[in-house]
């Protein structure tokens, strides 16, 4: 497919979600791709509507350097840092009332999270046909995960009036 096509695709399966690409990055990934030999121009029927509309596809050296890329350990050892538990560790430093507002922001936001990624589950489900896929597994643990943190933040709105200072500061 040529960029174009690879960004309404990215688009049509809210890759965004998952992976920070943006447009213009689809297009200099495929500029330096093809530069390294990873992918190449192919023959098309479609009359090319400029150099942005080329129609790329893989290299067997593409393919090779995305099967050994995908065998190294780092993608199973490493850990998220969401953003939210860095907020939480400067917490202490937030005017009164902040901490509760923000509890509730989070809780808003995860619903609405919830509720659309059940939403693309479907979507999937009803594309690819079976619960056993990549992409319903990568979904359906964001469902989860979602869950965990609402009753994480359930937990800490009824313990909030118990909220201290550390005792042995340092």
């Amino acid at each position: 497919m040529h960029g174009y096509e690879a960004n309404l695709e990215l688009e049509r399966r809210e890759i965004r979600d998952w992976a920070g690409i943006s447009r213009p990055q689809v297009y200099y990934s495929l500029e330096k791709l093809a530069r390294a030999g990873l992918i190449r121009a192919s023959q098309t029927d479609e009359p090319a509507a400029g150099p942005e509309r080329s129609t790329f596809q893989t290299t067997s050296k593409g393919s090779t350097a995305l099967a050994d890329a995908l065998e190294q350990e780092e993608w199973a050892r490493q850990r998220d840092r969401p953003a939210f538990l860095t907020w939480m560790a400067l917490s202490w430093q937030a005017r009164p009332g902040i901490f509760q507002q923000q509890l509730e922001r989070r809780r808003t936001f995860l619903q609405t999270e919830l509720h659309r990624e059940k939403e693309t589950l479907r979507s999937i489900l009803e594309e690819v046909g079976h619960a056993h896929h990549e992409a319903v597994w990568m979904v359906s643990l964001m469902i989860e995960q979602f869950r965990v943190e609402l009753r994480w933040l359930g937990t800490l709105k009824r313990e909030l009036p118990l909220r201290a200072t550390a005792r042995h500061r340092s």
